[in-house]
């Protein structure tokens, strides 16, 4: 299948700022840790961030990139000795209390969706926290999870703590008869069917997952027949067992994919970098070659190059919103974005300044 471009899904601001706006936060939070002055704007030396670059994923100098969003950060003198100071903007400041209740008040759909993520990994219940940690931006897990996962599910006795191995922890989730319909888990797919009277709940029942052609994608006909079967198969659920299955089998590959679809719906902005997924093989049981489930699906998936990397974007999450229900971080990173536009424009009217100023 030959690869073609969406020029809507690849001008998402949403998905494809938030590489940029990833190490931002990051940042951010670290400013709001670090410092013992909130009175202050959270302000510190950039000499105490200025040699932690790798652990927020920047590959240039922190002063430079620091520098470059004026709109976040805003450098000052200090009083001692003359140092460069960073301390938070005002409107930095105001989106993070913002962000901050967000999590207070939807905590509960949050961890819902971390529960949902360890369910998929069959029977054992259990996945690595440095994989759930990997995956916290796409989550949306809050920067206390990070630092002390133990902490903050306090008092939470769906989740806990135990070794899968020698030195390496994991989270494991018990059941809640509340989550359950009928006995079972329900996928969102299962759900948006019974909501169509087109599923009843039984275990061989073949549900059809829905299809946005992009402008342009003609598929060969021998791919469309096999396309028309594939939807006719059963549908296997991801909270389901599927030790029955043959690997190679195209009904494993309809659970695959189901699965890929529930995981993507789970997301913040329903998309990500296509090697985070390689974190998940092995706790989710997924194929070596998973990348060969989004280029068999073009029409479930869409694959954008933009930014130096591929993202895997969920089709149905963009071209049908009403089917999936948006997360709760949603609207304030695209707050955080449009600050992060602001630094554009503080940047440029500074150089033109200069440049009146020099003539």
């Amino acid at each position: 299948m030959k690869w073609k471009k969406d020029s809507h899904l690849d001008s998402i601001d949403s998905i494809h700022k938030s590489l940029q706006l990833k190490p931002i936060t990051s940042m951010k939070n670290f400013f709001i840790s670090s410092s013992s002055a909130p009175h202050e704007n959270y302000c510190i030396p950039i000499s105490a961030v200025s040699k932690k670059g790798l652990g927020f994923g920047l590959n240039i100098r922190v002063a430079r990139f620091l520098r470059s969003y004026p709109s976040f950060f805003e450098e000052f003198t200090g009083l001692l000795y003359n140092l460069p100071w960073i301390r938070l903007t005002q409107k930095a400041i105001e989106l993070n209390k913002e962000e901050k209740m967000i999590y207070e008040d939807f905590k509960d759909d949050i961890l819902g969706r971390l529960r949902k993520l360890i369910f998929m990994s069959g029977g054992r219940k259990v996945i690595p926290l440095k994989v759930i940690k990997g995956l916290h931006w796409y989550l949306g897990l809050p920067n206390e999870f990070c630092e002390d996962p133990s902490n903050y599910l306090k008092g939470n006795e769906c989740f806990r703590i135990v070794d899968i191995e020698v030195g390496l922890k994991g989270l494991a989730v018990f059941e809640a008869n509340d989550d359950k319909v009928d006995g079972k888990f329900l996928s969102l797919m299962q759900k948006n069917a019974m909501k169509k009277g087109l599923y009843g709940g039984g275990a061989d029942e073949a549900i059809s997952f829905p299809l946005f052609p992009s402008k342009g994608v003609r598929l060969k006909q021998k791919i469309n027949d096999w396309l028309t079967e594939f939807q006719c198969l059963p549908y296997v659920s991801p909270y389901d067992d599927f030790s029955f299955l043959k690997p190679d089998s195209d009904l494993s590959e309809k659970r695959v994919v189901g699965l890929l679809h529930e995981l993507l719906s789970l997301f913040v902005e329903h998309a990500a970098e296509r090697k985070a997924f390689l974190c998940l093989r092995k706790c989710l049981c997924l194929p070596q070659k998973i990348h060969k489930a989004f280029e068999r699906h073009p029409h479930m998936f869409y694959l954008s190059m933009k930014n130096k990397t591929c993202t895997v974007i969920l089709k149905e999450a963009y071209c049908d919103e009403l089917t999936i229900e948006r997360h709760p971080l949603a609207e304030i990173r695209k707050k955080y974005i449009d600050l992060m536009k602001e630094s554009v424009s503080i940047l440029r009217n500074r150089r033109l300044n200069g440049r009146r100023a020099f003539d």
